[in-house]
């Protein structure tokens, strides 16, 4: 399990992001309302909340404090939206500019070659091995 999953797991109770995100539940009950945060349920039908509904919640109070309303909230919480799904996906396309190139055996051992050369001048690092794995199986 990565990080990014570790922290979308529903986790925390109302009771415990309450105390974390000094709201009222029912303040949170209600930015649920108005989906500004949308918390999974247990088979019990209580609450679950992530450390990204934490964040989220964080977020929304900083908003409020503010002075910002509802409206504007939800603008705000879009535009990041927007940016987090750019940048993931402009470094996913960035990784697969990197990876998708298939190299010929020759171009291979040319680049493995001037590496292994280069490597020991100018205290200059060599292709990493965790790099080189991905060309031996």
């Amino acid at each position: 399990m990565n990080y990014k999953d570790r922290k979308a797991m529903p986790l925390f109770p109302i009771s415990i992001v309450s105390e974390l995100t000094e709201l009222s539940a029912r303040q949170i009950r209600y930015y649920e309302e108005k989906n500004l945060v949308a918390p999974l349920r247990s088979e019990g039908n209580r609450r679950l909340f992530s450390f990204y509904d934490v964040d989220r919640l964080i977020e929304i109070k900083r908003l409020i404090d503010e002075g910002v309303n509802l409206a504007g909230i939800k603008q705000v919480l879009k535009l990041k939206e927007n940016q987090v799904q750019e940048s993931e996906a402009k470094a996913n396309k960035d990784h697969n500019k990197v990876y998708k190139k298939d190299m010929s055996d020759k171009e291979l051992h040319q680049l493995l070659r001037r590496e292994l050369l280069e490597s020991g001048y100018l205290n200059k690092p060599s292709i990493n091995q965790g790099d080189l794995s991905r060309f031996y199986h």
